[in-house]
């Protein structure tokens, strides 16, 4: 059966009839951890450069670009994920993202708890405003528990973002 549409290039992607373009975005999983790991495998998939930055050389995640500190992968290309906040590296690395061009900064968390990041922050002398651009809690609420839920809720998020709708992160 021939189905006569409009020429659609989102179609035309959907069905594999035309490659997707590239996103341009990074990706940026900050310590090696199970999300981190679900979060680098799909963002790849959906078309982000996957990064994992982890400052300790011990710990790694086979398969991905791996960096100990920001360098030149924290740009205005950014969409950084701080996959753990019980890690003591959170408040350096925090202020040091804040100060790069980062075009997101999320940590996860979930809302019913202090977020240990504000003090971290304060404690460093990070003013305030500043540290209000890091997003917490992060992803879409679909009550996701799960390591591959939270990567799912998390992208879905910056997919919208990237987009330009308003898929949301407020809770």
């Amino acid at each position: 059966m021939t189905h006569i549409h409009d020429h659609d290039p989102a179609c035309e992607v959907a069905h594999g009839d035309a490659p997707a373009d590239e996103t341009g975005r990074t990706l940026v999983a900050v310590f090696a951890s199970p999300v981190a790991g679900c979060l680098l495998r799909l963002g790849a998939e959906l078309g982000f450069r996957p990064i994992l930055l982890e400052p300790d050389p011990a710990r790694r995640l086979a398969g991905f670009t791996a960096v100990t500190q920001l360098g030149d992968y924290v740009d205005a290309t950014a969409d950084v994920v701080l996959t753990d906040h019980h890690r003591e590296e959170i408040g350096p690395i925090l202020r040091d993202l804040l100060k790069s061009s980062a075009r997101w900064i999320g940590i996860m968390g979930s809302p019913r708890h202090t977020a240990p990041h504000v003090r971290a922050l304060t404690d460093l002398g990070v003013p305030l405003d500043e540290i209000a651009r890091v997003r917490r809690p992060i992803g879409l609420n679909i009550g996701s528990r799960t390591p591959p839920e939270i990567a799912v809720a998390t992208l879905a998020g910056l997919i919208a973002d990237r987009n330009g709708r308003p898929g949301g992160f407020a809770f």
